[in-house]
């Protein structure tokens, strides 16, 4: 439950700036690219305890979150760029992203640190990233 709470809080904290207005964000984009690094490396040390990764997994599962994290921050700073304020746009880009995190853990986690994710909130939100594509789809029929 702690695991799932700092990623909610972590990617609020990530999706905070898009959400702002433009002359209205704080941080300069090297603060916010310290901030997300920081975000990661607190969640891969939590991963870390609570599923008892080995160091080869603890590298994964830092790389994985590296790479998707600044690529979903990239895309949504080009969202961001083009003013979107359609919700669903950037939703859609954090879905994206986490399902492949999702992906990627699944091959790098064993059994039963895969069982411990699902069961810690992941499941979950993969249904509802499947829901809300689902939702997606039917509306553009």
């Amino acid at each position: 439950m702690k695991l799932k709470l700092t990623l909610i809080l972590f990617l609020c904290a990530l999706l905070g700036p898009c959400c702002l207005k433009a002359g209205a964000q704080a941080t300069t984009p090297e603060e916010q690219l310290k901030e997300l690094q920081k975000g990661i490396d607190e969640s891969v040390e939590k991963m870390a305890d609570n599923y008892k990764l080995e160091d080869w997994q603890i590298f994964y599962v830092d790389s994985i979150m590296t790479h998707d994290f600044l690529a979903m921050n990239e895309e949504l700073q080009q969202l961001q760029k083009t003013k979107a304020t359609n919700t669903d746009l950037y939703q859609q880009i954090q879905d994206k992203w986490m399902d492949q995190m999702y992906e990627a853990f699944h091959k790098v986690f064993d059994e039963k640190q895969w069982a411990r994710y699902l069961k810690n909130g992941a499941e979950r939100e993969k249904k509802n990233r499947e829901k809300r594509a689902a939702k997606r789809e039917k509306s553009q029929q």
